[in-house]
């Protein structure tokens, strides 16, 4: 194998380039080589030079999808748009299978930012999709990235749960609702109206309309004249602002790391002092105006 990574006859690489229909998103040739350089270097690490076995190994890559993604990360805007339409299905059918409850649609929501590419100073925009490289189907892949973050998510929260030898950390098991629990549950429910209220009136906005008025985020951004990924970013931005500024308001109150995260399992569900929905709801009931 070659230092810069495998090579192919030019020719090749213009077969390819046909085969993947890149030049509908604007893919150059040389460009397309790159990427499946790229794959093929993944691909074939450790492997002796073996100028056949790049060719079949190349030859056998979803060109098409790799094209797509490849358009994407050179930020697309017309293969950015087909990427919304043709893949968000899968990931909302993914998601649904892996948690009926939904939960697992706002880690398929925050993946498109993710997907889109976030700024990195001087090195630009970096695309999770510089992690595909053709060798299973987009939507396969995708699949397997949402549900590597759900896995990721139950871990994380594995890891604050109590430990089956630590009895007084845990929840009582008679059956009768814990006080203090729900005491805290209250506590962070406040602790969130107090932090929406904080916010600057677009992050407000774009929560009450992706939450309350049920919005898209192509409708959301049509609203803002953002791009879709860009509200999907925002949103995960000022989702994490909002965890941050409400642990910072608990610890103000006097509780502790352990209690923090104990009151954030308690206050889960739709109706539950978190339910950004019902936030929005209870506040423009009290104020009487509408969002």
């Amino acid at each position: 194998m070659a230092a810069n990574g495998p090579r192919l006859p030019d020719a090749a690489y213009q077969r390819l380039h046909r085969d993947g229909d890149a030049g509908r998103w604007g893919v150059s040739t040389r460009r397309f080589a790159a990427a499946i350089d790229a794959s093929l270097t993944h691909g074939m690490r450790g492997a002796p030079d073996d100028p056949r076995d790049a060719s079949r190994r190349a030859a056998a890559l979803h060109l098409e999808d790799l094209a797509l993604a490849t358009a994407c990360i050179d930020g697309h805007d017309a293969a950015w748009e087909h990427f919304i339409q043709t893949h968000r299905p899968v990931l909302y059918r993914a998601a649904d299978a892996l948690d009926p409850s939904g939960g697992a649609r706002e880690l398929a929501d925050a993946l498109y930012a993710e997907l889109y590419g976030v700024r990195t100073g001087q090195d630009g925009r970096r695309s999770l999709l510089l992690y595909y490289h053709g060798r299973s189907a987009l939507g396969t892949w995708l699949r397997a990235v949402l549900a590597q973050r759900v896995i990721d998510r139950a871990r994380a929260r594995q890891r604050l749960s109590p430990l089956p030898d630590e009895p007084a950390l845990a929840a009582p098991a008679t059956g009768v609702p814990d006080p203090e629990r729900h005491a805290r549950a209250e506590l962070i429910g406040q602790a969130l109206i107090a932090a929406v209220a904080a916010l600057q009136p677009a992050d407000r906005w774009r929560l009450a309309s992706y939450y309350q008025q049920q919005l898209t985020l192509a409708q959301i951004g049509r609203l803002l004249g953002e791009h879709e990924a860009t509200v999907s970013r925002q949103l995960a931005r000022t989702r994490r602002a909002l965890r941050t500024d409400i642990e910072a308001r608990l610890h103000r109150l006097g509780l502790t790391d352990a209690e923090i995260n104990e009151a954030f399992d308690a206050a889960v569900g739709e109706g539950s002092p978190l339910d950004l929905g019902q936030v929005f709801t209870r506040k423009n009931a009290a104020t009487g105006r509408s969002t």
